[in-house]
């Protein structure tokens, strides 16, 4: 699949920062939260965590994405307080150690805010704004990158997220989920620039496993070329989600580094240029492969 001519190659992330994005850019999941659905509860300490992200680093990550609350499906929503409480110190520490660039991942606008004073670069809403009014004024006035994420609804209200298995919960309705979720994202991006924010801050995410059947998901994967013709840097995080094990049979989700390197290599050739990984040396060397092949097909 060719490059989608409109893919930028470079995300501006503050007034003094800018990412290139080619051939890409890895950025490592650092979850601070005790109930994450693959790595919940992992460290215990700040250093330790800390730690973890400059392994990541060393390991070809160009962003560390920190969470301080579980998106997983059912998962309840955590205070602002205890967001801070989780992540604020790791992010300076990992700031101390490196250069590199750090995302924080949040609905909650002062949450963020704490952030990006720590050290944070970008701010990861996986509710494209819509959780809190405030938070666009908040990027555009501290000149922050931002990600909005697609989903159906919030976290806490989803049961099954991308299983739907259960009668008693209906599986998500698109007429086309690719043109709806473009859609959305768009408007959400429209609103955005509309507060402020720069139109190249901005990076798109089709939120893949959030609010979508499995078939959705992989027909997301499938057409994500329609995704990066929106003219914006789309990411994509496909690493160690539920839809994967449903074709893998794969129920532990460390399990899923292959298939996460797959769904990785595929958005990828549809113009995705930011790839959101847990296990980043492996997608690493996937994706420099994939970069080597489609070069070499003149891509």
């Amino acid at each position: 699949m060719s490059e989608p001519e409109a893919t930028p190659r470079f995300w501006p992330i503050g007034l003094d920062r800018v990412l290139t994005l080619e051939p890409f850019v890895l950025m490592g999941v650092l979850n601070m939260t005790p109930d994450s659905f693959s790595d919940g509860a992992r460290y215990t300490s700040v250093e330790q965590a800390a730690e973890f992200a400059l392994q990541m680093v060393d390991e070809g990550a160009q962003i560390i994405d920190v969470g301080g609350e579980s998106s997983r499906p059912g998962a309840q929503r955590v205070h602002d307080s205890e967001q801070v409480r989780r992540v604020a110190p790791v992010i300076a520490r990992i700031r101390s150690r490196s250069y590199v660039a750090i995302s924080i991942d949040t609905t909650c606008a002062s949450v963020a805010e704490t952030a990006l004073e720590a050290g944070a670069d970008i701010v990861n809403d996986i509710s494209a704004g819509t959780d809190d009014p405030a938070m666009f004024s908040m990027v555009a006035r501290r000149g922050a990158g931002i990600v909005l994420m697609h989903r159906l609804q919030p976290s806490a209200e989803e049961s099954y997220s991308d299983k739907y298995r259960d009668s008693q919960h209906k599986p998500p309705q698109y007429k086309d989920v690719v043109s709806e979720v473009a859609s959305f994202l768009l408007a959400r991006a429209e609103m955005a620039m509309a507060a402020g924010i720069a139109r190249d801050a901005i990076a798109l995410d089709p939120g893949l496993g959030f609010g979508k059947t499995v078939t959705q998901n992989y027909e997301l994967l499938a057409r994500s070329s329609e995704l990066a013709a929106l003219g914006f840097p789309l990411l994509v995080g496909a690493s160690r989600k539920s839809f994967l094990g449903a074709v893998t049979a794969r129920t532990d989700p460390e399990q899923r580094i292959i298939s996460s390197v797959v769904a990785a290599v595929a958005a990828y050739g549809g113009g995705a240029r930011i790839i959101r990984a847990h296990d980043v040396g492996a997608h690493r060397e996937a994706l420099l492969v994939a970069h080597a092949v489609m070069r070499g097909a003149g891509m």
